[in-house]
């Protein structure tokens, strides 16, 4: 089973093989991403290891979303031994953000 994965916004992105989930994940991403894969895995009668190959949106767009996710797919990716690709088809040993701009950092308040 192929996954997509699109965190670039903040209405996440999944798909399983044909199949596309939407979910506006807003600020709850970090604490919620895997249990919504999990989550929609368990809806088609597979899990974890059904998983044969992922693909991730790496940019750009959202900074922690990006960051979020490439962490996600880097894991699965390491831990269950299967091709990992960018947004473009390259196959990569590990996603590295493309965020598009420099990072917006502001100086602290106090």
């Amino acid at each position: 089973m192929k996954l997509y994965l699109d965190t670039s916004q903040p209405l996440t992105i999944m798909k399983l093989d044909n199949k596309t989930y939407e979910w506006d994940s807003g600020r709850s991403l970090a604490k919620n991403l895997l249990k919504f894969i999990h989550d929609k895995l368990t809806e088609n009668g597979k899990d974890w290891q059904d998983i044969t190959e992922i693909n991730f949106m790496s940019g750009p767009g959202s900074f922690t979303g990006l960051r979020i996710g490439a962490t996600v797919v880097n894991t699965l990716a390491s831990q269950l031994e299967i091709p990992l690709y960018n947004h473009r088809g390259e196959k990569v040993k590990l996603i590295m953000p493309e965020y598009g701009r420099p990072a917006n950092i502001t100086p602290p308040k106090k």
